[in-house]
């Protein structure tokens, strides 16, 4: 059985269809995604012991706070560190774990509900379950690149686009769920956890299944991998490995592009509601409407702007979405001080589309620079800068608020400066992303790039 996780029984056959690895790539994103509507459980965890309201013994906000961060840490860590393994055992091996990790994590966070010990919460959904958002966020990536040297934009793109949609089948999954299960004793919670948590694993085992690598030196019908880069100096037609990938400054520029970007837009992600509610003056029920649509936006995103970048190049794109970025940053007080919803929403949509594109664009980015040999694991390394990001961007957004608030600022205005940060961060990212570079050539690999050790 063994056999049938290698890396060389995967290979796919003379007549393969390659448009059968995206679906198996959506099977893993689609499933991991679900970390976005975590937030669906804290209520009812709120109310393990108490069911219809909080009892004193039930776990408060902040201590479940720490499941959401200690899932994205693991997912950096893991992502960081598994890159290597992945590219040695292949995408159904790598898949697999990611399955029994993700799956397994709701199974172990079940006994923590039951027997109420916060820790094995935090040891399934945050660590264990972290460790399979990790590996699954990547596992999918270089497989798809090298499936479509010919548009890698288009083919990350795909697949990380479902990882910004799964919230919106996990969320109203987990609410059915908990609404099945739950009853006069009990919020469901538990029960819940053990359904998605076989329903995931089966779901994501279903991508492990069917996901294949191409042949040694296949090339899609009608591409000349000679000619790939020929117009483009930043596509590269050689390889770097992964160690000498962190010895080239080309890395930290992407590693800079990446955390700036991110950490502008997932600041405006997490205090979507209350900005709208204290800009433009939305009703509560109205600032959730704008929330999910913002969700729409950070999931067509994602494939919008990876695509277009195989027609305008990577560079190109992260150019908008800095200099668009800054200019939207900037108009947003004075759309707001204008009283301008539409307009304030529009804006708002598109800072988000380009925060999941800058996701969705940085695997073919690095594909362009480093090759395909170690792209996944480059990728994993460079998923640093969105746990770095994660801290950064909300925790400046919302200090600086509070600290213009407490100073007497009305909450209206109290954004204003952190916005006007933002620009200057963008402005920084747009510098980082302009010194990216092709790497020197006594960066490239030798060997053959089709046996990466």
């Amino acid at each position: 059985m063994a056999g049938f996780f290698d890396k060389s029984s995967t290979v796919a056959k003379p007549g393969f269809n390659r448009w059968m690895v995206p679906p198996a790539a959506l099977c893993i994103h689609l499933c991991i995604g679900q970390v976005y509507a975590f937030s669906v459980f804290k209520i009812p965890l709120t109310q393990i012991v108490g069911v219809t309201e909080s009892a004193p013994a039930d776990w408060s906000q902040s201590t479940l706070a720490w499941i959401f961060s200690l899932a994205i840490a693991a997912l950096g860590l893991s992502a960081a560190f598994g890159g290597r393994w992945l590219e040695r055992v292949g995408p159904r091996k790598a898949m697999t774990l990611s399955a029994a990790c993700f799956g397994g994590g709701f199974i172990v966070s079940a006994f923590g509900v039951w027997w109420h010990q916060i820790w094995l919460v935090y040891l399934g959904y945050g660590v264990i379950g972290g460790i399979g958002l990790g590996i699954g966020y990547i596992s999918p990536v270089s497989t798809l690149i090298k499936w479509f040297p010919d548009r890698p934009g288009l083919a990350t793109g795909m697949a990380i686009m479902g990882f910004g949609g799964g919230a919106m089948i996990g969320s109203p999954l987990a609410t059915s769920l908990m609404g099945l299960f739950s009853g006069p004793d009990t919020v469901g919670v538990g029960s819940t956890f053990v359904a998605m948590g076989i329903i995931y694993f089966l779901f994501m085992m279903i991508g492990a299944l069917i996901v294949r690598i191409p042949a040694k030196d296949w090339q899609p019908q009608g591409f000349d991998p000679e000619q790939d880069g020929k117009q483009d100096k930043m596509i590269t037609r050689n390889h770097v490995h992964v160690n000498q990938a962190m010895k080239t400054p080309q890395f930290y520029f992407i590693w800079m592009v990446l955390f700036l970007n991110v950490t502008a837009g997932i600041a405006l992600l997490e205090q979507a509601s209350p900005m709208a509610q204290e800009m433009v003056g939305t009703s509560a029920a109205a600032a959730a409407g704008f929330v999910g649509v913002l969700s729409i936006f950070n999931m067509a995103g994602r494939f919008f702007w990876a695509s277009t970048s195989d027609y305008i190049g990577r560079k190109m794109t992260y150019v908008i979405f800095f200099v668009l970025g800054m200019l939207l940053y900037a108009a947003v007080p004075s759309i707001a001080a204008g009283g301008n919803i539409v307009l304030f929403v529009l804006a708002c949509c598109i800072i988000v589309s380009m925060y999941g594109g800058g996701f969705a664009t940085v695997p073919a980015y690095l594909r362009d620079i480093f090759g395909t040999m170690h792209v996944g694991a480059i990728h994993g390394r460079l998923l640093t800068a969105w746990a770095a990001a994660g801290v950064a961007g909300p925790v400046l957004l919302n200090q600086l608020r509070e600290g213009r608030i407490d100073a007497g600022v009305a909450p209206a205005d109290a954004y204003t400066t952190t916005l006007y940060i933002m620009v200057a961060l963008l402005a920084v990212g747009l510098v980082c992303n302009l010194l990216v570079r092709p790497v020197d050539d006594k960066h490239h690999h030798e060997g053959d790039p089709s046996n990466p050790e």
